[in-house]
């Protein structure tokens, strides 16, 4: 299979999950309408997709070894196709929130598969350019999560458009099983000797003790929830309620904040090898992501264009995702790199299950009215400053710690 072909299928499937997880925001509105949702089944509804892929990345780790990505994703791939449809079939917040389950693990396996798939493919300095385009492309379905679901919502009602997701997810599932194979590990290399359960373990342990690990899971933990909490769930509702903005001008909003995400990433990239030093990139980009949850917690109701540059800005300056991976990636050796990053990508997913659901209690303490209603604006005030406490910790933590400069000192 060539290069191109690979990485345009593996960056389907990727986007098929950033298009699930990012799909509640901007239809949240009309489901609180229509399905009567109390602020604790929305954020639960928008945590559960997280929750699950918490729970199945050991099982998930371990297939991907066992079968190979090329059945595993084909196989997962029906249920998400079935929670797509279930989701479209929602009657109460129950249903919506088991759907939101089902499409989790329907996705569970996507973006480690392309890692392991590019990593079998792409050898040695390739490898990093091929997963950034892979997960570059995959912004595409959180850009189909905006404006254009928003539009489709409008015109065909949120039910027929999680019935076409279900069809886009089929053809994805099925791309993937007819053109990808289980590629073996790259001409001239040496494939890992096996592990007994025991060495597996002790990994695991070494893994833990290593130097440096807390201020990494820290800061790991919460720098993707902000924008998962916002984007995909929050920043709908909060330009509906407070802004009163309709279901296209809020998907024209949330596919800026991507397109914003997008190019902060691709900015932010280099910016650890030019200044030689991943510790301050992160910290600037955290502050820079403080400031404007503290504008939008503490300022009552700003211009709607003001909210909107502070929503848009928000995903642009915490985009220093990229620099604490490269960070937590100096810290283990090769031979424990897997379990190392699976580590890594364990904390991202915690936070990024928690922060929603933590966030949908605070707002059901605040929210007036009967489930259905739109809620006041101290709430959203609350949910922005309870994000806000949460990446200062983060970035509290994560300031203890040592940095990890890509370039060695110069020789004397």
């Amino acid at each position: 299979m060539s290069a191109a072909r690979l990485i345009a299928l593996l960056a389907a499937i990727t986007a098929v999950s950033q298009f699930h997880r990012s799909s509640l925001a901007v239809i949240a509105p009309e489901l609180i309408q229509e399905l009567s949702l109390t602020p604790q089944m929305l954020g639960l509804a928008g945590g559960m997709f997280f929750i699950v892929l918490v729970a199945a990345q050991l099982p998930v780790g371990v297939m991907l070894d066992w079968i190979g990505p090329r059945r595993l994703v084909a196989g997962l791939s029906v249920l998400a196709v079935g929670g797509s449809l279930l989701t479209a079939a929602a009657t109460d917040g129950t249903t919506l929130v088991l759907a939101r389950a089902v499409v989790g693990l329907g996705c569970a396996a996507y973006f480690m598969a392309a890692v392991l798939m590019c990593s079998r493919a792409f050898a040695g300095q390739h490898l990093g350019a091929a997963l950034s385009r892979v997960f570059a492309l995959s912004q595409i379905g959180n850009l189909l999560a905006g404006w254009p679901l928003a539009v489709l919502a409008d015109a065909a009602g949120w039910r027929s458009a999680f019935v076409l997701a279900a069809i886009a997810t089929a053809a994805a599932g099925a791309a993937f099983w007819w053109w990808i194979g289980d590629d073996r590990p790259a001409p001239g290399s040496t494939p890992a000797a096996p592990e007994t359960l025991m060495q597996v373990l002790r990994g695991v342990g070494d893994v833990i003790r290593t130097p440096g690990l807390v201020p990494i899971l820290a800061i790991q933990a919460v720098a993707y929830a902000v924008v998962a909490t916002v984007l995909g769930l929050w920043a709908g509702p909060y330009l509906h309620d407070v802004h009163g903005l309709d279901g296209a001008a809020r998907g024209q909003v949330l596919m800026a904040m991507t397109v914003a995400q997008i190019v902060g990433v691709l900015i932010c990239g280099p910016l650890d090898a030019r200044f030689n030093t991943r510790r301050r990139v992160v910290l600037t980009g955290g502050c820079l992501t403080l400031a404007t949850l503290a504008a939008l917690a503490l300022w009552p109701r700003p211009p709607l264009a003001v909210a909107v540059t502070l929503l848009v800005a928000l995903c642009a300056v915490s985009s220093y995702g990229v620099t604490i991976v490269a960070h937590g990636r100096s810290l283990f050796p090769d031979r424990l790199l897997g379990r190392g990053m699976t580590t890594l990508n364990l904390a991202q997913v915690v936070g990024a299950s928690a922060m929603p659901v933590a966030t949908g209690a605070v707002a059901a303490a605040l929210a007036a009215g009967t489930p259905g209603d739109a809620y006041p604006e101290i709430a959203y005030q609350a949910i922005f400053a309870l994000i806000g406490a949460c990446l200062a910790a983060g970035l509290y933590v994560y300031s203890r710690g040592a940095d990890a400069r890509p370039r060695p000192p110069a020789a004397p």
